[in-house]
């Protein structure tokens, strides 16, 4: 009995000789084996430096002052960004000798805090009338306005303007088109 399947590794069609086949050679299934043990051997590292990472940072939250590989964990912001507010001044920091700098954390929280943004009213959305009488079509348009019906079209899509076509002309609302090209 030979079974028509594709091989898991290599993804070549092969003829299997049982069910529960896989690979299409010893090879493909070592390789496959390889690839299996290597990638668990490397969610373990993951894991072990996120363990580790993970001690670091709650060890950092005791101290007050920290350096600025410290803070490079901590905040999740480069070196040469730290080192630019340092310089401006914008975050105090105090120089105890070479490769020394210890940054005050209080401040930099205070800089890097999450900013929150106040909500915006909600417009009542006003429904879009498409009276032939309120709606322009695309040749109007470009007769009143000059320009060309493919960036009529363009703009048009690019704003979200809606539009609906009747036979075959397409109305636009009048409204948003004037204030679109005031």
């Amino acid at each position: 009995m030979k079974i028509p399947k594709i091989c898991e590794f290599c993804g070549k069609p092969f003829e299997a000789k049982t069910v529960t086949t896989r690979f299409c050679s010893k090879e493909c299934g070592h390789k496959a084996d390889n690839a299996r043990k290597k990638e668990k051997r490397l969610q373990e590292q993951r894991e072990t430096l996120l363990q580790s990472k993970i001690n670091e940072i709650a060890e950092l939250q005791a101290r007050p002052y920290i350096s600025i590989s410290e803070a490079v964990t901590l905040f999740g912001i480069s070196r040469s960004t730290i080192r630019r507010l340092i310089m401006s001044g914008k975050i105090p920091a105090a120089n105890l000798g070479l490769r020394l700098t210890r940054i005050d954390k209080k401040a930099m929280e205070a800089m890097f805090t999450a900013i929150e943004i106040p909500e915006a009213k909600e417009e009542k959305l006003q429904p879009i009338s498409f009276n032939i009488k309120d709606c322009y079509t695309i040749g109007e348009i470009t007769e009143k306005f000059g320009i060309s019906a493919s960036t009529v079209d363009k703009t048009i899509r690019k704003n979200s303007i809606p539009k609906r076509q009747i036979g075959k002309y397409v109305y636009v609302p009048k409204s948003e088109i004037d204030k679109l090209f005031k």
